[in-house]
């Protein structure tokens, strides 16, 4: 089964909704997404989104903050556009019906979060993606041009290759026509044909065992992109979040947002005492790599398997209307945040490389964009600035919009794509060997490719993945796709592209830490 659409967005988060009320103005717009509608990293990014609203904040503060958090490795001209055109993109956020909270003069009632100099974050409550999510939905349903797919697996993008000629990553003007999706319903695959394509996948956070990404963030757009020969970098710098939910039995892990430090959270250790003092002279809130790696150090000195972050001197009322979410997880799970300190953990939270794009999202493969956090645009260089990810979102997608408008006009369908080959595949006989090399995939990077690394460690792991990847591929070659299935696949190819650049970057820089030992 073919269909034809002039705008084809693959997720349904803040970058691809964006981007689709944007051009479906010019066309018709098809939005897959793998599960429900609403179910993204967007949805649950609890802290907010960072944005120069007030006269004592600037953008050059917030340029130089993101620099600095960036390790020295972000791209200043990209660095500049998102600051600078943020708080555009921000307003038209509240246009279309994003709530942010008030003060009761009426004025935004904006946070400061680890690494920012000045309060510039917009938040609702502690459900800000949520939030965003919402208002975006409600304009995307409002909009006859646009078409909804929930339930819908994008398996591979079409390009030359499945018209039967050699592509390699040299190859030059490799060309996107569309993307191969399975309809999870049906268990058919389908075949959209597009003049342009934007991957808005999201993150890869469930390529480790401990995530506060929802179990859609298996890198799936990444992964297609580079099996289509398009070019990815900065893969090593997977973040931390420094303090999730310590609870072995949820997976993904709940999020203690970073604002609860910026609210006057202190963390400590299990004997009670303060100790990021030792690390940095921000303390709890310095930025997330320091914090992390403090953390993770603290709980290998002691042998513990979490620290505390202590809320019991804050004020109750405040902190309920802040952070309600947050307050009543803690609340459910037995942890009174004004009696007891809440255990915490960091967990992997979001990934700063990606996909390759210019300063309009363009990929290196024609006709395909890429949006979010799929993609690597330069701005976070070695870590990633709290409440900047939301931001590079809106951003991006509205320049993402603004070129494939132009370049749809001058484009047309493929009419010679094959439809999905199935011939010679079937069902698998033991769903186990799926599982269990998804669980070995999220132990091996867990254990050796984590917060701290070594180059006996990266070379271990990757010798691990290298057998888990061919025993899959054969498994793949025979086996009918399936979710299941295709995010093996996927998180095996994105562990390896985490490691192969891990070992290329020999030197320790933000997210990426080395230890060396004497011989």
């Amino acid at each position: 089964m073919q269909q034809k659409t002039d705008f084809l967005v693959i997720g349904s988060g803040i970058a691809g909704l964006s981007y689709a009320l944007k051009v479906a103005e010019h066309g018709s717009v098809t939005i897959i997404t793998k599960s429900n509608e609403d179910e993204s990293n967007t949805k649950y990014a609890q802290g907010g989104i960072a944005a120069v609203l007030y006269n004592g904040d600037s953008h050059q503060k917030h340029v130089q903050d993101t620099l600095i958090a960036g390790a020295g490795l972000c791209d200043e001209k990209i660095v500049k556009i998102v600051v600078e055109e943020g708080t555009a993109r921000v307003k038209e956020l509240i246009e279309i019906g994003a709530n942010f909270d008030k003060k009761p003069g009426g004025e935004y009632d904006l946070a400061k979060e680890g690494g920012h100099s000045e309060s510039r974050i917009l938040h609702y409550k502690d459900t800000t993606g949520y939030e965003i999510e919402r208002a975006l939905l409600n304009k995307i349903h409002n909009h006859k041009n646009i078409t909804v797919y929930d339930h819908y697996f994008a398996i591979d993008i079409i390009t030359e290759h499945h018209l039967g000629k050699e592509v390699t990553s040299k190859t030059p003007d490799i060309n996107c026509f569309g993307a191969y999706v399975l309809n999870t319903r049906t268990g058919k695959t389908e075949t959209i044909l597009a003049k342009t394509t934007l991957m808005a996948t999201g993150g890869a956070g469930h390529v480790y065992a401990t995530t506060t990404n929802p179990i859609i963030a298996t890198g799936d757009g990444i992964a297609m992109v580079y099996r289509a020969k398009g070019h990815v970098r900065d893969m090593e710098f997977m973040q931390f979040h420094p303090t999730s939910l310590y609870n072995p039995n949820e997976n993904p892990s709940f999020l203690i947002s970073e604002a609860v430090r910026g609210y006057g959270g202190v963390l400590r250790g299990i004997d009670g005492k303060e100790f990021m003092s030792k690390y940095d002279k921000r303390e709890s809130l310095a930025p997330r790599d320091i914090v992390a790696r403090a953390i993770d150090t603290e709980m290998k000195i002691r042998g513990e398997d979490f620290v505390y972050l202590d809320c019991r001197h804050l004020d109750r009322k405040g902190f309920i209307e802040h952070f309600p979410n947050i307050y009543n997880k803690c609340m459910n799970s037995g942890i009174d945040p004004f009696k007891t300190m809440i255990p915490v953990v960091p967990a992997a939270h979001y990934l700063c490389g990606g996909i390759i794009v210019d300063e309009n999202a363009k990929s290196t493969i024609n006709n395909l964009f890429a949006v979010g956090e799929c993609a690597a645009t330069g701005l976070h260089g070695a870590n990633r600035l709290a409440s900047n990810s939301l931001l590079e979102a809106v951003v991006f997608a509205h320049r993402a919009a603004l070129l494939a408008i132009k370049s749809v006009k001058k484009t047309e369908y493929n009419q010679n794509i094959p439809d999905w080959d199935a011939e010679g595949t079937d069902n698998p006989e033991e769903m186990i060997l799926i599982t269990q090399s998804k669980r070995e995939v999220q132990q091996i990077m867990s254990n050796y490719v984590g917060i701290v690394r070594s180059e006996l460690r990266l070379k271990r792991a990757f010798d691990r993945l290298e057998i888990l990847y061919k025993e899959n591929e054969a498994l793949y070659e025979k086996t009918t796709v399936s979710p299941k299935l295709c995010e093996l696949r996927n998180l095996i190819c994105i562990g390896y592209l985490i490691i192969k650049h891990a070992m290329l970057r020999k030197e320790s820089v933000g997210l990426h830490y080395m230890v060396k030992y004497e011989k």
